[in-house]
């Protein structure tokens, strides 16, 4: 309960102050209140003992919140990284618990498990949306009991260590179908970290593409080119299934590639699909229109399109200018009219 006060107060100052060490959350890109609000909350749980859960879709991050969290916790310590997807019930305890020699035909000396490697630091196990029944039968008695076996042992050892588990499955939907022990999963998330797609934090691509560009040019050791202005707004009109690494790997391949002085189009329209999914949606939508009996006029329907353009932008002229095929300049002009036009009250 003490413990509870005292994290209960930290969240208190963290959400009302300015972050305290900074410094953590250097190597995040973004302006993004929602993601600030994750990194108040990183700084209010530490020291915890409890574990933290962090989820979010494939390629938002999620192995970097674990190392802000390492760096607030326990910088000191060490942090071990084990992916359990697709370690089956034997691999998974010879991994994270250890064995003793003997324990099996090839056990032929004592090995440390990622539990002993781990201690005084955080041990994160990702993917743990994957771990099979049985697993996760042993990894809820390691939480609960704070102890565990090696291979080939009747003594058990302490659990030195804090942890952090991350997926990119729903594990309250996986848990309600019969695939996640319900236990368990509530005895992960005593904290909980949801990381939003880069979809839901648009407003973070101007910076992430900055950062992009100059580290590719440094990986391929090339001047960095020119950037075409509405590079920006073209991306902003995508959703990004694979989030921020997706766009990383668009960026290096177009650096990779490029020999002008001046980034073309051409390339990220294809990395995106803009030339084939845009134009075969856009014929889809076309043929789906429906009017009323009373047809609105050229004037009118342009105005509806331009407000369900500047909707899916979400407020960003440069996106829909693209979703229009207009230019930014084109598009201005027409939300003046439109302004200029409506009636006073």
């Amino acid at each position: 309960m003490r413990e509870l006060q005292r994290e209960n107060l930290r969240l208190k100052r963290r959400f009302l102050d300015p972050l305290e060490t900074p410094e953590i959350f250097s190597r995040f890109q973004t302006r993004s209140n929602k993601m600030r609000a994750l990194f108040q909350y990183v700084e209010a749980i530490a020291g915890t003992s409890e574990p933290v859960l962090i989820t979010g879709e494939s390629g938002v991050g999620k192995e970097l919140f674990a190392r802000a969290i390492h760096q607030s916790h326990c910088p000191k310590g060490p942090l071990v990284a084990v992916n359990v997807a697709g370690l089956d019930d034997d691999h998974f305890s010879d991994t994270l618990f250890g064995h003793k020699r003997g324990a099996f035909t090839s056990a032929e000396k004592d090995r440390p498990g990622m539990i002993e490697k781990a201690a005084d630091g955080i041990l994160f196990l990702d993917e743990i949306g994957d771990l099979s029944p049985s697993s996760q039968i042993k990894l809820l008695r390691l939480l609960q009991e704070g102890e565990y076996f090696p291979l080939g042992s009747d003594t058990p050892r302490s659990a030195n260590c804090s942890f952090i588990f991350a997926t990119n499955h729903d594990l309250a939907v996986s848990q309600h179908r019969g695939h996640f022990r319900k236990d368990l999963y509530y005895r992960l998330k005593a904290h909980h970290l949801e990381i939003p797609t880069l979809r839901d934090r648009k407003e973070d691509l101007p910076l992430l593409l900055d950062a992009f560009f100059e580290e590719a040019s440094r990986n391929f050791d090339k001047p960095q080119p020119a950037v075409p202005r509405e590079l920006a707004g073209l991306l902003a009109s995508y959703h990004f299934p694979g989030n921020v690494r997706e766009l990383r790997a668009i960026i290096f391949n177009a650096i990779g590639q490029h020999k002008s002085h001046k980034l073309s189009l051409d390339h990220f329209k294809s990395a995106i699909g803009l030339d084939r999914e845009h134009k075969s949606a856009l014929r889809e939508k076309t043929n789906e229109v429906s009017f009323p009996d009373v047809l609105p006029t050229l004037e009118e329907i342009g105005i509806q399109a331009v407000d369900e353009a500047m909707r899916r932008a979400g407020g960003n002229i440069t996106t829909a200018a693209n979703l229009l095929g207009i230019t930014r300049q084109g598009l201005s002009k027409r939300l003046k009219k439109i302004t200029f036009d409506l009636p006073s009250v």
